[in-house]
Formats: structure tokens, C-alpha cells, sequence
């Protein structure tokens, strides 16, 4: 069973950096489309960032120019890097992974994706 962890939450202050790393197990996640999700408090799931097996990178527009997506095909794991903190970005932060595209489906969509990691917090200080 494939399974997803996500670690380099924590408390930073806005303006800082912050990387969050998503180790997939499994010899089968290499070939896994991965995303990246926030939760805010009382909001729905929203995409922010995917990579797909072959390298190809998205990002929302709300951290375009913020967050980058990267990943190290020989460790499967999967690492968002994000600068330029803003408080707003305070959620609770999901590794995504097995992407199986449907009628009218995106990278963006929680829908599309069958495998989540239990997600980890990153509050983001002023």
C-alpha cells in the first residue's frame, strides 16, 4: 500500500520560507501524479500545486511566483517549497497522489486523486 507523509510544518513568520517534504513508499509512487492541497479553517480543499511523472509542474495563481513544486524521482518524494509567507497562507497542507483523470477533472481537483496524507499544519505568524 502506498502511503504518503508529509513533514516541515510548523510556525514561521510571515515573510519567511518555509519547504514541506511528501515521502511516498511504495515502488509504485514514482508513477503517481502528486499535488499539493491546503485546507483553511472552515474552507473546502483547494489545489495548489501537482507534479506529474514526468516532470511537469502546475501552480495555482494564488502562489505563482511563491511556491514551487519539485520532486526527487529517486527517493519519491515530492517538496514544496514556499516563500514570501503571507498569514493567509495558514492551512492545513495535503500530499495528494494517484491522480486518475475523469469528465472535467484537473490537477486542481481533490476529487481526482485516491491516495492523501494525513496533512500537516503551517500557520504563518505577522
Amino acid at each position: 500500500q502506498v502511503q504518503l507523509v508529509e513533514s516541515g510544518g510548523g510556525s514561521v513568520q510571515a515573510g519567511g520560507s518555509r519547504t514541506l517534504s511528501c515521502v511516498a513508499s511504495g515502488d509504485a509512487a514514482i508513477r503517481f501524479q502528486m499535488g499539493w492541497f491546503l485546507q483553511a479553517r472552515g474552507k473546502e480543499r483547494e489545489g495548489i500545486a501537482a507534479v506529474t511523472p514526468i516532470g511537469i509542474t502546475y501552480a495555482a495563481d494564488s502562489v505563482t511566483g511563491r511556491f514551487t513544486v519539485s520532486r526527487d524521482y529517486a527517493k519519491n518524494t515530492r517538496f514544496l517549497q514556499m516563500n514570501s509567507l503571507k498569514p493567509e497562507d495558514t492551512a492545513m497542507y495535503y500530499c495528494a497522489a494517484d491522480f486518475r483523470a475523469g469528465y472535467r477533472l484537473t490537477w486542481r481537483d481533490a476529487e481526482g486523486y485516491h491516495i492523501w496524507g494525513q496533512g500537516i499544519q503551517v500557520t504563518v505568524s505577522s
